[in-house]
Formats: structure tokens, C-alpha cells, sequence
């Protein structure tokens, strides 16, 4: 049982895991470093600690960002888009986002077709 507001939680649409997506934003050069996910409890914690909190798929446990490597996140805001689908958590980051050291996890270069 999470302790998010309730007026929060109606809002949100998620997917069949209890899941929104979180796209991590640095708050003053809107660079995009990370996308995460958030269930209540995580975004519940996010929102009253001011912490990147997350739920690992792959660990099965909740996870705050910076809490073994000291690259933390300090949250500026918090945003759901139009759909309810989606978070935007402009945050404040010290550090490389990127748990292979980068400054962010988009840097790995650009896709193309042709």
C-alpha cells in the first residue's frame, strides 16, 4: 500500500505492471539524462524525500539514484503529461546520470535508417 495522495494516484494510467515512465531532465539545461520507472511508492518517495527514487525491474527493489555511486538527484518538479502516462522529474544532478559513467544515458549517438 503506497502513501501517494490519492488526488495524485487517480491521475495516473499505468501499465499492466503498475508502472509510469519517468523521463529524468536536468532542471536548467533541459538536457534529458535517464529514463526510469515509478510506481506509487517510488514517485510517493520522489516527491516527499526530493530524491530520484525508482523500481528496478531487473532487482525487484526499490533504488535511489546516487545512493551507492553519489551521483544524486536532487528534484526540482515534478510533471505528468496530457495522457497520464509519463513523468517529467527536472532534477538537479551531481555527477554522471548514466550507470556507465556518462553524463547521460542518451549519449551513445544518434540512430538512423539511412
Amino acid at each position: 500500500m503506497s502513501s501517494l495522495d490519492p488526488a495524485i494516484a487517480d491521475r495516473l494510467k499505468r501499465d499492466p505492471q503498475g508502472f509510469v515512465t519517468a523521463v529524468i531532465q536536468q532542471h536548467d539545461t533541459g538536457e534529458v539524462l535517464m529514463v526510469g520507472w515509478m510506481d506509487d511508492e517510488a514517485l510517493h518517495r520522489t516527491l516527499t524525500t526530493g530524491r530520484g527514487t525508482f523500481w528496478s525491474r531487473s532487482r525487484q527493489e526499490y533504488w535511489v539514484k546516487g545512493e551507492t555511486s553519489g551521483h544524486r538527484q536532487h528534484v526540482k518538479e515534478v510533471r505528468l503529461d496530457c495522457d497520464g502516462d509519463t513523468l517529467l522529474v527536472k532534477v538537479d544532478q551531481e555527477g554522471p546520470a548514466c550507470h556507465t559513467g556518462a553524463r547521460t544515458c542518451f549519449d551513445d549517438g544518434l540512430l538512423s535508417d539511412a
